[in-house]
């Protein structure tokens, strides 16, 4: 493999951070790296090697279309990750499948589309009487877009939005919202080939007052993850592989303190 697509979009590409440095470490290890926007009409996918997904993450606004991009080029060159770990990873549906499996996760419940959103969010602030705040957001979604914070006294309005969220044609995901990311943030961990490599620290992003801070370069600090991080990291990467089979995958688990 010796030429790589790094795959992006143009409203991405600005707040991709790591982009400079990853096309240096690919210099460095003899990689022909190109940087390459997922709706480029002229882009000969098959002249790749392989096809890396880096920060296509406006796909979230254009789903079908992206998913169907990845069957495009999944036909014709070797596409990372796999399509059908892209299909999986995509929708935080994902998260019943690795608790099924016994991972720890944040407790969610998912509302469809068929739903009626107050009684939805009445029953699992009933179910979570020790959560002061919880969380609304799309099961698909990149970089916090429509991701709501609620205290319990907003309950209407946190049903606003999940109605919102479904008009939009997407299934809402409630969680308690985990106090210690305030004080501690969240720890991303990065394993290569099943192998913990390294973690780093993100800022919180859901502020008390509705506010959603925009990723920053300065908002992401390395960190060590701890051996508890580490085993739950682990853990979800097992069952992770367990569920799609032997694939060859990229993999971060990114959790709150």
């Amino acid at each position: 493999m010796n030429n790589v697509a790094l795959v992006t979009d143009v409203a991405s590409l600005p707040i991709d951070y790591d982009m400079a440095l990853l096309l240096d470490a690919c210099r460095a290890a003899g990689l022909a790296a190109e940087v390459r926007d997922w709706e480029d009409p002229t882009a000969d996918w098959s002249a790749y090697d392989a096809v890396l997904l880096r920060s296509p993450w406006a796909y979230v606004d254009r789903l079908p279309a992206f998913l169907a991009w990845c069957e495009r080029v999944d036909a014709v060159t070797e596409l990372h990750n796999p399509l059908r770990v892209v299909r999986w990873s995509l929708n935080k549906l994902y998260m019943a499948d690795l608790a099924a499996r016994g991972v720890p996760v944040v407790p969610s419940a998912f509302v469809s589309p068929d739903t009626d959103p107050p009684a939805a969010v009445r029953q699992f602030l009933a179910v979570h009487p020790e959560a002061e705040e919880i969380v609304v957001k799309p099961t698909v979604g990149a970089y916090s877009k429509d991701v709501q914070r609620f205290v319990r006294s907003l309950e209407a309005d946190a049903a606003a939005h999940v109605a919102r969220l479904h008009s939009d044609g997407f299934v809402a995901l409630l969680q308690p919202y985990v106090e210690s990311v305030d004080r501690d943030g969240e720890t991303d961990l990065i394993y290569f080939d099943g192998v913990y490599s390294h973690a780093i620290r993100k800022s919180p992003m859901l502020m008390p007052d509705g506010t959603v801070n925009v990723p920053t370069f300065e908002s992401r600090t390395p960190r060590e993850a701890d051996e508890n991080e580490r085993a739950v990291a682990s853990a979800a990467l097992a069952a992770a592989g367990a569920h799609l089979g032997r694939v060859s995958w990229i993999f971060g688990a990114g959790f709150g303190r």
